[in-house]
């Protein structure tokens, strides 16, 4: 969904920052990653009761975009990244400031020092969540972030997780950070559909690694997709890290 009524490039460059806690070593600085990699993807195969989707643009974030293999552990980052990419697109910086999207050292220093981690947390391999994502988008960004946290078992995911992101999208129009317990894999949120046969989730996953693909090719492989909620993994609880972007949208 751009936020402009033309289309919107599918590649851009990134400024990766790296001006901190060792960021440059494993940046490569001419890179290029994609841009709304959802945009043309078909629509669940259900009658829409009510579909919301995120509004503006956003780079999508994955294992290894940046030269440095985070294979394994760097999901969680991965999705902080990409949240952040959209915050820079579409809102409005705080205090006529303006930042690139934090490095992965850039986001370990910054939990270090806002007390989180420890020491040895920076230039390790230790995972971050949704709780850490919210520390890290308020610290860069100024944007608090509602964490709300969901039992596992369909009658939860279906209720409670679909009617805070319906919500959310209407309201903030972000993407959300998603992991569980059981299901620890980061994912990224763009959107929500109810239909006629449960609801679904627009995926968006950072756990592709390899060499360029477009979109057409992503959303072939899944990695950005409609999933059902009841297939995820009910067993395991889901925390939703949702940023409270309204106060500084640009006009949509």
């Amino acid at each position: 969904m751009d936020k402009k009524s033309v289309p919107a490039p599918s590649e851009e460059e990134i400024d990766w920052g790296g001006s901190g806690a060792g960021g440059s070593k494993n940046l490569q600085k001419d890179k290029t990653l994609l841009k709304n990699v959802h945009t043309g993807l078909p629509n669940p195969p259900s009658g829409a009761i009510k579909c919301s989707l995120i509004k503006g643009d956003y780079l999508y974030f994955h294992y290894g975009c940046d030269g440095q293999d985070d294979r394994g552990w760097g999901c969680g980052y991965r999705t902080v990244q990409t949240l952040s990419s959209w915050i820079c697109h579409n809102c409005s910086p705080p205090k006529n400031h303006c930042r690139p999207v934090p490095s992965l050292p850039e986001i370990q220093q910054a939990l270090v020092t806002m007390g989180d981690k420890t020491d040895s947390f920076s230039g390790s391999r230790e995972w971050i969540g949704t709780f850490e994502c919210s520390l890290v988008l308020d610290h860069f960004y100024d944007v608090p972030c509602k964490v709300v946290h969901v039992r596992g078992g369909g009658a939860e995911l279906e209720h409670v997780a679909v009617a805070e992101l319906h919500q959310h999208f209407e309201k903030h129009n972000s993407p959300v950070m998603m992991g569980g317990d059981r299901d620890n894999s980061s994912k990224g949120v763009l959107g929500v559909w109810t239909g006629d046969k449960g609801s679904y989730l627009l995926v968006l996953d950072p756990h592709y690694y390899g060499c360029d693909l477009d979109r057409t090719e992503l959303q072939r492989r899944g990695w950005v997709a409609w999933k059902r909620v009841s297939s995820l993994d009910q067993s395991s609880f889901y925390n939703l890290c949702l940023p409270q972007t309204a106060r500084l949208l640009n006009v949509f």
